[in-house]
């Protein structure tokens, strides 16, 4: 009689440093494991003696079967995790432009380094959903469409490593619903703890860029964040047409969406003020000839051209116009984006939900992110779909901007 043996489980052992306990890192890692039918067993724990001091576990993982490892192994590397029998990644030639080996490593937005003859070395130009291609002993993430025949590409998930970021005791944790709290209180608690993050960016010489959606000019907002620019505490401005043509209709005849800012009632024939902010600009050869001209004599868009601020302003498919300088090629004005956001330390997102999120993909996970809107579900999806870094702020949009334009001045 002849007897079946179950086959024995496949085993990895990985290894993972950092702030395993205050970041609840460790138990994820042991989630992760169980979640996938898995188990687990410690062989080395050190837990660092100070609050700097980064703590070590090494921990052999076992799943029933190839597949199960290997998404196992996959969860764990975004978590830190990596084999401790690392070799080098594995590189594959790209044998036409955008389109990478089916196998290729897609990024997350948290650091990553890989190990490249036998040096582990850190990956540049870190941003979520891109590839890794190696050239001259460098590493580089790389979007999908910009993959050319010839690149060398990391394929599989051997020789990379992923730190993940450390909690912040001091992180903000904003919970602005009244719960028996006055919101009022909560708000300028949040707009200090901001104000006090843009000055520490200034200080630490490193960019803060404002992502902003027209709900800015429709709430009030967009006097106080003319004052933040005009006062050097923006460094780039990434938005829509929409928010170019209200806040430009503001400048000129005084309504948004053709509401008088001044009452909040409806102007006369106002649904057209808009067209006219556009046709206006086009009669001046663009936003920076209407300043020039003295056309335009305030604004946002007003105080970026006096302050050489940047503006990239991206357009959709319901736009109206658009503006002269609205960039209509979608590829065009994520490179553009991604070229501003570049040095930035702090990003504040205000009242876009689509730009936010777009922002967010764009950025490496040590990037700062403050996310004010109305709907407490716009910083929920930003964080859901991987920008974890993102702080979310329920509050109006035009009342925040404005005690944080205030307490700017002050400071």
């Amino acid at each position: 009689m002849s007897t079946s043996r179950a086959a024995p489980p496949f085993q990895e052992v990985v290894e993972t440093e950092g702030h395993l306990i205050d970041s609840h890192v460790m138990e994820q890692i042991f989630d992760k494991v169980v979640a996938h039918g898995g188990r687990f067993e410690v062989e080395q724990f050190r837990i660092g003696r100070t609050n700097d001091d980064p703590s070590y576990l090494r921990l052999k993982v076992e799943a029933p079967s190839r597949d199960g490892m290997e998404q196992m192994l996959h969860q764990l590397m975004d978590l830190g995790c990596s084999p401790v029998d690392s070799v080098d990644a594995m590189l594959r030639r790209v044998e036409r432009d955008r389109a990478a080996p089916e196998d290729f490593y897609s990024t997350t937005n948290l650091r990553t380094l890989i190990r490249y003859r036998q040096d582990w070395i850190q990956v540049e130009e870190q941003r979520m959903d891109a590839l890794i291609v190696v050239r001259d002993g460098r590493a580089f993430c790389r979007r999908l469409r910009d993959i050319q025949a010839g690149d060398e590409v990391v394929v599989g998930m051997r020789g990379i490593r992923v730190l993940p970021e450390a909690k912040e005791r001091d992180r903000l944790a904003f919970a602005f619903m009244a719960h028996g709290v006055s919101s009022e209180r909560q708000v300028e608690a949040a707009v200090r703890q901001t104000a006090a993050l843009i000055r520490q960016t200034r200080e630490a010489g490193q960019k803060v860029v404002v992502v902003a959606g027209p709900v800015v000019i429709h709430t009030g907002g967009g006097p106080a964040l003319a004052s933040m620019i005009r006062g050097g505490f923006v460094q780039a401005l990434l938005c829509g047409n929409a928010l170019g043509v209200h806040d430009i209709e503001a400048a000129l005849l005084g309504t948004s969406l053709g509401v008088r800012l001044a009452d909040g009632r409806q102007a006369e024939h106002g649904h057209r003020n808009h067209m006219r902010a556009i046709n206006a600009i086009y009669h001046c050869g663009g936003i920076r000839p209407a300043v020039e001209s003295g056309r335009l004599t305030s604004g946002v868009l007003y105080e970026c051209v006096r302050a050489n601020v940047p503006f990239v302003l991206a357009g959709s498919l319901r736009d109206d116009g658009p503006l002269p300088e609205t960039i209509t090629d979608m590829n065009q004005a994520q490179d553009v984006y991604a070229a501003e956001l570049k040095g930035a330390g702090l990003v504040l997102c205000l009242g876009s939900m689509l730009h936010s999120i777009a922002v967010g993909n764009m950025l490496p996970s040590w990037v700062r992110i403050v996310c004010v809107d109305i709907n407490p579900a716009v910083a929920t999806k930003v964080s859901d779909r991987g920008t974890g870094q993102a702080v979310g702020v329920v509050t109006d949009v035009g009342l925040f901007l404005d005690l944080l334009s205030r307490t700017l001045a002050q400071s």
